[in-house]
């Protein structure tokens, strides 16, 4: 057998008979060493495989000290194991990698712009180059260079070369990783780019079936593009569809008139929240009045399902009001509500005494300063056993 692992091997290998030759501990998750795998541990910008080995579930792979360790859901004993690779989740990262690789290539050769950073993400995938900005054009213009080389089914091939030859030959590479020895492994996209790289690609740039640059985002001085490829592409073109088709429901407009017909909604909406606004500031100003003209220095109102700030209005409209007086209030449906005890300037009442007392009587919680206690109620059936307390 050959010393790469089968995933280097072969890209496309999805399952294999192989054996457990360790397994052990490590930071309290279970795991194992293969004789071999198809499972390609993270590493150069790649997420690890998922699959399973002796059909327990992997969870992460990596490479530590040049040993592969499968990390697994549960224990498992040394002896000969089936490892199933998750294809699904592989042949995507092998569609983004390879997608990565052609917009690199594209994007120094065509454009001059340099790939500094590649990360592969979980739903969207970017690329960081080395230029301040890309408009929208530009954008354009690279998202179509890539598509003809997709169209031009370039042959997409690994191997390995020694360092020498490595030093010898024309290589896009952004360098070999610390402490590098032995051999290279070397991608090529048949006539436009050669990389090194360790991850696992398509065989074709056929295979990635299109490109779709999503957008760009400042970073470091630099520029990200973000995008996705083949199968992540018609999925997300799915969900657009069935989202598109939901909003002509909901708006009931055609498709190039959703964005006027929403903004109109939104405008509408912001309309009736100023209006809400208004209305419940001007009740709140007549609630205090009233409350206000009632006898004595001290008022107590239950507002039903009004909220704590509808009676932060409340209380702050009836001290302004009238200075000497002190105000209860509380809110909610049944049990559970808020409640409220604010004291004028020239009010008796001690706020900051009371407020943990009645707190405490509607088995809630609460604080507060300048003569405002306020907080959750729990027993509202209590009310007037807190109002009690006022005198």
């Amino acid at each position: 057998m050959s010393d790469l692992p089968a995933y280097e091997r072969d890209s496309r290998l999805a399952r294999l008979e192989t054996s457990v030759i360790e397994a052990g501990t490590k930071n309290g998750e279970p795991f194992v060493v293969l004789a071999d795998t198809v499972l390609y541990p993270e590493g150069g910008g790649q997420p690890a495989d998922l699959g399973r080995v002796g059909g327990v579930t992997v969870t992460d792979v990596q490479r530590r000290d040049g040993v592969i360790l499968h990390v697994l859901e549960t224990p498992l004993e040394p002896g000969v194991v089936t490892v199933e690779l998750d294809w699904t989740r592989r042949f995507d990262h092998m569609q983004q990698h390879t997608a990565q690789h052609l917009l690199t290539a594209v994007a120094a050769d065509r454009f001059g712009w340099l790939t500094t950073a590649f990360h592969l993400g979980e739903h969207v995938s970017d690329i960081e180059l080395d230029v301040p900005a890309i408009d929208e054009g530009q954008l354009r213009l690279l998202e179509d260079a890539v598509a003809a080389e997709i169209r031009a089914a370039r042959p997409v091939t690994a191997r390995r070369v020694s360092m020498d030859e490595y030093e010898r030959t024309d290589v896009r590479s952004r360098g070999l990783p610390a402490g590098h020895s032995g051999d290279v492994r070397l991608v090529e996209i048949d006539g436009i780019d050669l990389n090194t790289c360790g991850g696992t690609h398509c065989s074709s740039t056929a295979e990635l079936e299109a490109i779709k640059l999503l957008g760009t985002e400042s970073l470091r001085g630099g520029t990200r593009v973000f995008y996705v490829a083949g199968e992540r592409l018609r999925r997300r073109l799915g969900q657009e569809v069935e989202r598109t088709a939901l909003l002509r429901g909901v708006l009931g407009v055609a498709d190039d008139e959703l964005v006027d017909a929403a903004e109109l909604r939104i405008e509408q909406v912001k309309d009736g929240a100023r209006t809400v606004r208004r209305l419940e500031e001007e009740l709140a100003t007549a609630l205090a009045s009233q409350l206000a003209a009632r006898a004595g220095v001290v008022s107590a109102e239950h507002l039903g399902s009004h909220d704590l700030s509808f009676m932060q209005r409340v209380a702050r409209e009836l001290t302004s009001i009238d200075s000497k007086r002190a105000v209860l209030l509380t809110a909610g449906e049944g049990e559970v509500g808020f409640f409220l005890l604010a004291a004028g300037e020239e009010s008796t009442i001690d706020a900051s005494e009371l407020g943990p007392r009645i707190a405490h009587l509607l088995e809630g919680k609460g604080g507060g300063k300048g003569g405002v206690f306020q907080g959750r109620a729990n027993r509202l059936s209590n009310r007037e056993a807190a109002v009690a307390l006022l005198g």
